[in-house]
C-alpha cells in the first residue's frame, strides 16, 4: 500500500500536467543488438584469468563440436544482418571470411571462425566488422614513454589485474566455476555467462582489486585503459551502417560484453536483446 501511495505521489504531478515519460521522446524503432560474450575458444590465455590445460575444452572434438553446432543454431535465431567481432582491422576478417566460404579455416578453434564466420556463412552475410580498439592509455603510453614521465610510471605501478583481497578471490572462484567443463553443454555455459546477473558481477570485477590502488591511480587507470577501450569499441560499432531493420550480432570476450550490456541498454539508438530470450 505504501509503495502504491509513493508511486502516485511522484507520478501525479506529471500526469496532471500531461508531461511525457522520457521514453515517449524516442519512439522510432531502434536497431536490435545481440551481444554474445564468449571465452576464447583457442585459449590464448592473454587475459588476467588464465585457464589451465586440464580445464580447457577442445571445440573440435566430436562431443564439443556438436555443442558448437547447437550454440550456433541458437544464436542464428536472432537472424542477424550484421556481425561485429573482437578483432583488429589488420586481422583481415573479410579476407578470411571469403576463404572460410571456400572451405578453409574450418579447423581453426578461434571463436571468430567457429561462431562468427560459421554464422555469416550459413546466413550468406558477406562482411564482418572488426571493432577492437586500442585504449587512450596505449596512445598516451607511446608518447609519454619518450618523455620518461615520472607521473606516468607512478600511475602504472602495480596495475596488473593481480590482487589477492577477499573480493578478488571471490571473482577468481566465480571465473573458475564458469569454465565450460562445468556445464552440460556450451549453450548452457553461454546462457550462464550472458545472464544479467553474471554481467553485473563481471562489470563489478573491475571496481575492486587494482581499482583501489592508492588514492585515484586505480580509478584513473580503469578509465584510461579498460573502460576507454570498451567505449572506443562501442564507437566502432556505432559506425557500422545500420537502420531500424538491422539486427547487429556482436561477438566478443565476455569481459567486454558486460560493459557493452550497459552501453547498449542505456543508448537511445539500440535495443539490447537478452541472450536467453531467443526463440
Amino acid at each position: 500500500m505504501k509503495t502504491i501511495f509513493y508511486t502516485l505521489l511522484f507520478c501525479l504531478p506529471a500526469l496532471m500536467t500531461g508531461q511525457k515519460k522520457p521514453s515517449d521522446y524516442f519512439q522510432n524503432p531502434k536497431t536490435k543488438v545481440l551481444v554474445v560474450g564468449t571465452f576464447h575458444f583457442d585459449y590464448p590465455n592473454l587475459d588476467a584469468h588464465k585457464t589451465p590445460k586440464e580445464d580447457q575444452v577442445d571445440v573440435l572434438s566430436p562431443k564439443t563440436s556438436k555443442e558448437v553446432t547447437e550454440l550456433v543454431n541458437y544464436i542464428k535465431k536472432f537472424k542477424p544482418t550484421k556481425i561485429a567481432i573482437e578483432a583488429w582491422p589488420e586481422w583481415n576478417a573479410n579476407k578470411k571470411l571469403k576463404e572460410y566460404s571456400e572451405g578453409k579455416h574450418r579447423d581453426q578453434r578461434d571463436e571468430r571462425y567457429q561462431l562468427a564466420m560459421r554464422i555469416a556463412d550459413d546466413l550468406k552475410i558477406k562482411e564482418l566488422y572488426s571493432v577492437d580498439a586500442r585504449s587512450i592509455l596505449d596512445d598516451l603510453e607511446e608518447k609519454l614513454r619518450k618523455t620518461d614521465s615520472v607521473y606516468f610510471k607512478n600511475l602504472l605501478q602495480d596495475y596488473d589485474f593481480k590482487s589477492d583481497d577477499p573480493v578478488s578471490q571471490s571473482f577468481s572462484a566465480l571465473y573458475k566455476s564458469s569454465e565450460p567443463k562445468n556445464f552440460r553443454s556450451l549453450l548452457d555455459n553461454f546462457m550462464y555467462m550472458n545472464s544479467k546477473e553474471y554481467h553485473q558481477y563481471g562489470y563489478g570485477a573491475y571496481l575492486s582489486g587494482d581499482f583501489k590502488l592508492r588514492q585515484y591511480d586505480g580509478a584513473d587507470m580503469l578509465a584510461l585503459y579498460w573502460y576507454n577501450r570498451n567505449l572506443r569499441m562501442f564507437r566502432n560499432i556505432q559506425n557500422i551502417p545500420h537502420n531500424a531493420e538491422d539486427r547487429i550480432l556482436v561477438i566478443a570476450g565476455n569481459g567486454h560484453a558486460a560493459v557493452f550490456r550497459q552501453l547498449f541498454t542505456y543508448s537511445a539508438e539500440y535495443d539490447f536483446i537478452e541472450f536467453s530470450s531467443l526463440k
